[in-house]
């Protein structure tokens, strides 16, 4: 199978996707689409993906899948080893949920096209824009700190003794919030499964700065 990653180096979204897959060992080609250029909005990208985002996967056969977590369940399906999403009906809800805070609550009010929205409908400055960013994250950030507490077990990760759907979460939103110079003090749990998580090649060689194109 020849599978192809339409990716951003800073797509929060998409490195989710390459964490995922180099946790899976799952061979693959890169193809940038860059964002900030609008690349995402050609009529080739649109056609992999009509709503012009990051990451699709292309899987060949004509098979495009989109949306991070879509892709994720169709690489644990796929390629089984290490599981990322539990199959435990009661574990799967509780690592879900968590994923969720961020893919669901905190990422869409912080990604690239409401942030343009925010400063060309809206007329708001660079310093609104940041505030507007990490409160987001904060809010966020509390009630998966505290969700992540009641779950801990064996640790360190958000998965527990090895990382998961959780974790391949946390870790770009856990980079957004540093580049936005978010505080972190309050979220020990998150702090430590983000080093935990940071320290496997997995995820490191996933990075935005091992990702840029050179």
């Amino acid at each position: 199978m020849d599978v192809i990653l339409y990716d951003y180096f800073r797509s929060s979204a998409a490195y989710r996707v390459r964490i995922a897959l180099n946790l899976k060992a799952v061979p693959h080609e890169r193809c940038e689409v860059h964002l900030v250029e609008g690349a995402q909005r050609s009529d080739a990208h649109l056609a992999r993906n009509p709503q012009g985002f990051v990451p699709a996967l292309d899987i060949g056969d004509g098979r495009i899948l989109t949306q991070s977590l879509a892709i994720i369940e169709w690489l644990d399906a796929t390629y089984p080893e290490p599981r990322l999403i539990p199959t435990d009906p009661i574990a799967r809800a509780d690592a879900m949920a968590q994923a969720l805070v961020i893919a669901a609550d905190i990422h869409p009010l912080n990604n690239l096209r409401v942030l343009r929205a925010l400063e060309s409908r809206f007329g708001v400055d660079e310093a609104v824009k940041g505030d507007w960013y990490r409160h987001w994250i904060v809010e966020g950030f509390t009630a998966l700190e505290a969700m992540a507490v009641a779950k801990v077990g064996a640790g360190p990760f958000l998965g527990g003794a090895a990382p998961g759907i959780a974790d391949v979460m946390l870790v770009p939103q856990m980079y957004n919030a540093r580049r936005f110079d978010t505080p972190l003090d309050a979220f020990p749990t998150l702090l430590a499964a983000d080093a935990a998580a940071c320290a496997l090649e997995a995820f490191a060689a996933a990075s935005p700065e091992r990702a840029k194109p050179v």
